[in-house]
């Protein structure tokens, strides 16, 4: 559809649509929307078009999509503010870290920073650290990229290295999110860049959540902090920020709120665009370095074969595989087999150990990320099969490199690249 907007007011579309100006002077976040460039809003997402001169718009939508006018700009003036008190800073490189809750526009907020100072000349790099809802690398990951041009969406843009984390909130993996973020922005500062825009995510409320925070303040330790408050919820972790005098900023007031299901969405377009003409390989267990997973990466061969066939015998049948471990034993069984469990109660009181039982088929759809021997990352993968008597990886994943080292997480996805839901994360 054709849409006529006059100056001074904001065209707002949420996706899956796209947008051509055909006419006038239109601005996304600091973009300058050329005429006839065709602008892509993903499903879940919304993008103000704040109209300068009078435009004319082509619009196609997809379903579920919309497109509405309202009076103003919606970007607020506090963002021009904040720019001005980056842009004060006189020492290069500046690292720039944004807070902020779920849904209240750090991203869109990253964004305006980026394109603004890129009008500048300036070299800048994006690093986003929100697991689940990744940007610039795949879900799970913390990523980031040198943005040579102004950009619409984050998206767009091709991750410059990535460290994988393996679920999609931080919660229970502090310590690690932090350890990449700060591997990153050391890399980062040694490429070279003017600007380093940190993006983060949305846990911010609870004590756990203000001491994570204040953490990958500390270790990151940023010229400037911005924190988009929408209604004093942030008042705690202001206040646990001692010695620091974070810029407040608003959040936008057409932001668009989105139900976890949006969310889980938007990470699914992330998991599509990574695994892009994947394909099965297949490699032995011994040729890689298998991390994430007590059961593979304890792989060896078992060596004690009078204690191995004790145990087989107090079973009353040979598993598929069997790794005995410090304080626990990994039995794994076939599909459709079963195992008395006082039989499993047997090996428990003869090794004094936890017996943790597997069937074949559970490990099938763990997403996983692929390094070379260089620990560099190369992309991530999905676990189709674990071949226990062969003692193979089938790995769906478009790398095409040497891989040396698979790091396997906890997230689980279909045929189709959907999550699905067997272990209790939660995205924030």
């Amino acid at each position: 559809m054709n849409k006529t907007v006059d100056a001074e007011k904001t065209l707002l579309v949420d996706g899956p649509a796209s947008v051509i100006v055909t006419s006038g002077s239109v601005e996304v976040f600091g973009l300058l929307a050329n005429v006839k460039n065709k602008i892509v809003i993903r499903e879940g997402k919304r993008l103000p078009f704040v109209v300068k001169e009078k435009a004319t718009f082509e619009i196609s939508m997809g379903e579920g999509a919309n497109a509405e006018e309202v009076d103003g700009d919606t970007i607020p003036h506090s963002w021009a503010m904040a720019l001005e008190e980056l842009l004060k800073i006189e020492t290069r490189p500046v690292v720039a870290i944004v807070l902020g809750p779920i849904d209240s526009g750090k991203t869109s907020f990253c964004t305006y920073l980026t394109n603004k100072l890129l009008s500048g000349n300036n070299k800048v790099a994006v690093l986003d650290g929100d697991l689940g809802q990744s940007d610039i690398g795949p879900p799970c990951t913390v990523a980031y990229a040198f943005v040579t041009k102004p950009i619409a969406d984050l998206f767009s843009l091709e991750a410059k290295n990535a460290f994988f984390v393996g679920v999609t909130s931080p919660s229970n993996a502090q310590e690690k999110v932090i350890e990449g973020l700060v591997l990153l922005k050391k890399e980062i500062l040694e490429r070279g860049s003017d600007f380093v825009i940190v993006n983060t995510d949305g846990w911010v409320e609870g004590e756990d959540a203000i001491s994570y925070k204040v953490q990958l303040v500390e270790k990151l330790n940023p010229e400037i902090i911005f924190v988009i408050q929408q209604n004093g919820e942030l008042t705690p972790l202001l206040n646990a920020l001692k010695g620091l005098k974070p810029v407040l900023v608003e959040s936008p007031s057409a932001i668009k709120q989105r139900s976890r299901e949006k969310r889980k969405n938007l990470r699914e377009l992330g998991y599509i665009k990574y695994l892009k003409n994947a394909k099965v390989q297949s490699i032995p267990w011994n040729w890689l370095k298998i991390e994430g997973n007590e059961l593979f990466s304890s792989y060896k061969t078992y060596e004690d074969i009078k204690r191995a066939r004790e145990i087989y015998s107090l079973l009353r049948m040979k598993p598929l595989f069997f790794s005995e471990q410090k304080d626990k034993i990994f039995i794994v069984i076939g599909r459709n087999r079963w195992i008395n469990k006082d039989n499993i109660e047997k090996v428990e009181n003869y090794t004094k150990k936890k017996v943790i039982l597997v069937r074949k088929g559970e490990e099938e759809g763990l997403l996983m990320a692929l390094y070379n021997s260089d620990k560099k990352f190369l992309g991530i993968g999905v676990l189709q099969e674990a071949d226990y008597r062969k003692k193979f990886l089938k790995i769906l994943t478009p790398v095409s490199g040497e891989i040396a080292t698979v790091i396997l997480g906890k997230v689980k996805l279909d045929k189709n690249f959907k999550e699905i839901p067997v272990f209790a994360e939660e995205e924030i």
